[in-house]
């Protein structure tokens, strides 16, 4: 990849983040775009829950990534909550795309976050890119947050969906949260635990979004999910191996219930998905398996 200019919306998330990293340390530019003022010359104003967005920040830029957006997992799904994930997702995107749209040079690849929560509950059926949406909330967002990006596909920009699933990390995201508690010996399965979860390192999230920048014959729809999804209570008893602490907690259904509402749906929710995209583009994955994905993070 030649060294570009690259604006980012939600370069103060986990993904964001490491993403923004990843591309300074090789010499890329990068334009953080950023809902208070600006800071430096390299942050430039937006508002996604408003879908305000200057076109002029984008000036001069080879590619636009958004990964921007409220955590699904950060707290109980309230109606105001569900509001705010959904206004800064789908807003947000769509601004993006209007704004890509409007310039004389638009970039060359507008690749925009999304969810494998876009299948639903798969249960124990495999399913890749050409797999059609599931029900429930997180699907119907994930069809309107892809459908908000119209705009930029329409102008003839090459448009990517990133379909993330469960990223593992030390710090930030759902796996921020399962760290502490395996390292007191207080994990264990959630539900029943035969519900698959469709993990991948952030290390290999942040290759794969560089590849989608990068891979001129992929747009619409790629799963970023390592290549072998596993059940709850397998990845349960990989944490419990790689961390040497017990892991026989088990948080039964109607506990998760009670205390997550809405949001236990997803997490008692089964999505077996593989990337099978990424895989036929050439990518290869740095941590394919659970137990080098947990390690990676450590």
């Amino acid at each position: 990849m030649q060294r570009t200019t690259i604006a980012v919306a939600g370069a103060s998330g986990l993904i964001g983040g490491a993403l923004v990293r990843s591309l300074t340390a090789d010499g890329h530019r990068v334009v953080r775009l950023v809902r208070r003022m600006p800071r430096s010359a390299d942050e430039a104003r937006w508002d996604p829950e408003r879908g305000q967005v200057d076109p002029a920040v984008l000036a001069g830029c080879d590619a636009v990534v958004n990964l921007a957006g409220a955590g699904v997992g950060n707290r109980r799904w309230t109606d105001s909550y569900k509001a705010r994930i959904r206004a800064g997702r789908v807003e947000g995107t769509a601004a993006l795309a209007r704004a890509v749209a409007a310039l004389d040079r638009p970039p060359r690849v507008f690749v925009n976050g999304s969810a494998i929560g876009f299948y639903g509950d798969t249960g124990d059926r495999v399913v890749d890119e050409d797999s059609p949406p599931g029900r429930g909330f997180l699907a119907e967002l994930c069809v309107e947050w892809e459908g908000a990006a119209a705009p930029a596909r329409e102008a003839g920009v090459r448009t990517v969906f990133a379909r993330t699933g469960l990223v593992v990390a030390r710090e930030g995201g759902a796996w921020g949260r399962l760290f502490p508690l395996y390292r007191a010996g207080l994990g264990g399965p959630l539900g029943g635990g035969r519900q698959y979860w469709s993990f991948i390192a952030l290390h290999d999230e942040v290759a794969a979004l560089r590849h989608l920048l990068d891979h001129e014959e992929l747009s619409g729809p790629v799963n970023l999910t390592a290549p072998e999804p596993l059940t709850n209570r397998e990845i349960n008893a990989a944490m419990s191996r790689v961390l040497r602490r017990p892991a026989v907690f088990a948080v039964p259904a109607p506990v998760l219930r009670a205390v997550l509402g809405e949001l236990a749906s997803e997490v008692l929710g089964s999505q077996r998905v593989v990337p099978k995209r990424l895989l036929e583009s050439g990518f290869r994955f740095a941590f394919p398996s659970i137990e080098e994905t947990i390690r990676a993070a450590l």
